[in-house]
């Protein structure tokens, strides 16, 4: 459970990519100079998806690697209670305080029919957190993840798993988001009945099956998702500029496995850009 938790949180930072600037399509990536003694690798997973099998140059990525660092430590026993610790609004803060009384019902009316229970049971719970929980929803199969698929394979080869960030870190990032835009985008949600999101997320899922990482750009520009449009800068920018010193430091001690959310990498602000401005030859692998 504390695995599924966050990564709901996750996800919802994660999905999508910021900027205009093309690399090639490939979501494998190989780390090497700026006094590397060995390669590490840098892998753009989707959180969620029907078939998270890993491919053959992945495998053999892993194999080459000795530890997997990933957005959060998957293995954290505490994860869980942090994640429950920082689920809830303010100040005695509901539902109520930020939506019109016809726009609850059409939230409650999406939680009846998708989850089979009443939004009053958690209307002091965070936005972020309320749109967080209708993300399997959005497919038509059984989630699955890779980040739980890297987290199978760490224990089974006996590896190390790291975090780029702490949970505290990721639920911090949505607390610097007004709350307006968060539930401007759950009344949407409630309006189409996910319709909008259903049909975003089987765009999504296309574009990464092909490895077409820069066609990201089209669905984070669409402003119908007004947390995402409006605030990139905190979602993705600051926290990739933030990782890279951090791979670094984990790249010099040992070569690693780096496996964070697809829509990191491309652009002049995506995790590729940036390493490669530190110093790093950071080269596509390619099939």
């Amino acid at each position: 459970m504390k695995r599924i938790l966050s990564l709901l949180v996750i996800t919802t930072l994660s999905i999508f990519s910021i900027t205009a600037q093309e690399i090639e399509n490939s979501t494998l990536w190989k780390i090497e100079g700026n006094g590397l003694e060995s390669p590490s690798y840098l892998f753009g997973t989707i959180h969620m998806t029907c078939d998270a099998t890993l491919e053959d140059d992945v495998k053999k990525a892993l194999d080459e690697t000795t530890q997997i660092v990933m957005e959060l430590d998957m293995d954290d026993p505490s994860m869980q209670s942090k994640v429950m610790q920082g689920m809830y609004l303010k100040d005695g803060k509901t539902l109520k305080d930020f939506v019109s009384d016809e726009e609850y019902k059409s939230i409650d009316s999406l939680f009846t029919n998708n989850m089979g229970m009443s939004v009053k049971l958690l209307e002091n719970v965070k936005p972020f957190f309320l749109m967080s929980m209708f993300y399997p929803k959005m497919i038509d199969c059984q989630m699955q993840s890779f980040e739980l698929e890297l987290t199978k394979i760490a224990s089974e080869q006996k590896e190390e798993i790291y975090g780029l960030e702490t949970i505290e870190e990721q639920i911090k990032v949505f607390d610097g988001i007004p709350l307006e835009d968060q539930y401007a985008d759950l009344i949407r949600m409630a309006k189409d009945n996910l319709a909008f999101d259903k049909t975003t997320f089987s765009k999504m899922l296309k574009i990464y099956k092909e490895e077409d990482i820069n066609a990201l750009i089209d669905i984070m520009d669409d402003d119908t998702n007004s947390t995402m449009s409006k605030h990139q800068d905190v979602l993705l920018e600051q926290r990739n500029k933030n990782w890279i010193s951090k791979i670094g430091e984990y790249a010099k001690e040992q070569p690693t496995f780096f496996g964070v959310g697809a829509g990191h990498l491309p652009g002049e602000n995506g995790v590729i850009q940036l390493l490669r401005n530190a110093g790093y030859t950071v080269t596509a692998v390619l099939e």
